[in-house]
């Protein structure tokens, strides 16, 4: 009786440890391949244009907050320092475009300076972003 049951317990045991390995590759597959959402950093109040176009890809955003701050890839940017750092992310990604999230509050010669520093960094497709409306 003792060898019927120990033959019994030992058939019904299920090995987890393959199922546990394909689940943890797929773990992996899934954040290898995830895109990833590029935000400038801040939020801002954009304003409302009837023409605006939406564009999916916009590689190198950067946000002008209505008290005039500059912000890109989650920090703010000095406007001296605009420049080197679009052409930085722009080495980076050569085929990117910028896309300027500009608060409707903010002034128009700072928005003016982002779109000179932009183009001088060798960056030919400049967008500005806008709410859609319906």
């Amino acid at each position: 009786m003792r060898r019927r049951r120990a033959k019994k317990d030992v058939a019904s045991e299920v090995n987890l440890t393959p199922m546990l390995d394909v689940v943890f590759i797929m773990l992996i597959f899934f954040i290898v391949t995830a895109s990833f959402v590029k935000e400038a950093g801040i939020d801002v109040t954009r304003p409302k244009a009837s023409t605006a176009t939406r564009k999916e890809r916009g590689n190198i955003l950067i946000a002008i907050t209505a008290n005039d701050q500059i912000w890109m890839d989650r920090r703010q940017v000095d406007p001296r320092a605009l420049r080197a750092n679009i052409e930085r992310m722009h080495a980076e990604n050569p085929q990117g475009s910028v896309v300027i999230q500009a608060d409707k509050d903010s002034k128009n010669g700072l928005l003016v300076l982002v779109m000179d520093a932009a183009r001088a960094s060798g960056v030919s497709n400049v967008s500005l972003a806008a709410e859609v409306v319906d």
